[in-house]
């Protein structure tokens, strides 16, 4: 076997790995999403709606605000957010991740709160929504989110960000439910090790799929909201996609295939600001994987 066709192999080891990971960590996420309104039959139970958080529920990245919050709390220091930062800025201009990196930041993630319990997470995650959250929340998606509700359909939040924080945002808008990065944990307390992978891309659409199969969906009659082109697997399985505040591929998608485009961004500058902000917080969220952060190792 010569170099091309090793190399070729790797490849495909390599992709059908992550696909795998992409599958577990969908699967966790359906597992662990709460269902607040499950002991009432839904005038409308085979129909539901998912909504992406960041810059589509909720200005900028509720990662961000979360890592920021836990920086407060002196869970992690600068030099550890900045430099993880850093190196998720890199990756996003070069447009390539070294493989042995990635392995190295999906072990360490979470390294900082393994051994904190979940409780103390979750009492946290309520302080922070409070504080540089709630009013964030953008009042035309919220308005949606509603209109779903009202109609007697379900809705759920479906983000990367942690389980933990994406169920408090759930709960005080009043929706059904959510699915976010399920982080492992034994006896309540965290082991520092992702299930699966984080909750982005294909995985959220392995996500929804669970969740529908175990739900009784049918994701024809479902709906979809997103600002991201990393959400096409989340918004192409539902007959009614729209995107909200979308990026510049996601309008050009939409605008080919007919979908509903919805912009709750006033002005130039709000709009360069939001690109600035999603840059920034793009980064950041990167570097904390599961919605948190990717401990930098001082050598």
């Amino acid at each position: 076997m010569n170099r091309a066709q090793g190399s070729r192999r790797h490849r495909h080891r390599g992709n059908l790995d992550l696909r795998r990971r992409s599958v577990l960590a969908g699967e966790a996420a359906a597992a662990a999403a709460e269902v607040e309104s499950a002991l009432a039959t839904p005038p409308d139970p085979a129909s539901a709606a998912f909504f992406d958080v960041d810059n589509t529920i909720m200005q900028g990245a509720s990662i961000f605000h979360l890592a920021k919050g836990l920086h407060r709390r002196k869970f992690f220091t600068t030099r550890e957010i900045l430099g993880a930062a850093w190196k998720q800025a890199y990756f996003r201009i070069v447009g390539v991740e070294d493989p042995e990196h990635v392995a190295e930041a999906r072990a360490s993630a979470l390294e900082f709160i393994k051994g904190h319990r979940v409780e103390e997470l979750q009492a946290l995650g309520e302080e922070i929504f409070e504080e540089a959250m709630a009013h964030r929340i953008w009042p035309g998606t919220r308005a949606l989110a509603q209109l779903h509700l009202d109609q007697g359909q379900r809705v759920w939040l479906v983000t990367a960000a942690p389980i933990e924080i994406a169920t408090i945002i759930a709960r005080r808008l009043g929706l059904t439910g959510a699915l976010g990065t399920v982080s492992e944990h034994v006896d309540g307390v965290y082991t520092g090790r992702l299930v699966g992978e984080l909750l982005h891309g294909p995985a959220k659409g392995e996500a929804v799929r669970a969740l529908a199969d175990r739900e009784g969906l049918d994701l024809s009659r479902c709906s979809a909201y997103s600002d991201s082109f990393n959400d096409l697997p989340m918004l192409s399985m539902v007959g009614d996609p729209c995107v909200i505040n979308p990026d510049s591929r996601l309008r050009e998608h939409a605008k080919a295939n007919g979908w509903r485009i919805r912009d709750y961004r006033t002005g130039r500058k709000a709009a360069r600001v939001g690109l600035m902000a999603a840059s920034v917080a793009g980064a950041v969220s990167g570097s904390v994987a599961a919605g948190l952060a990717i401990r930098r190792k001082v050598r």
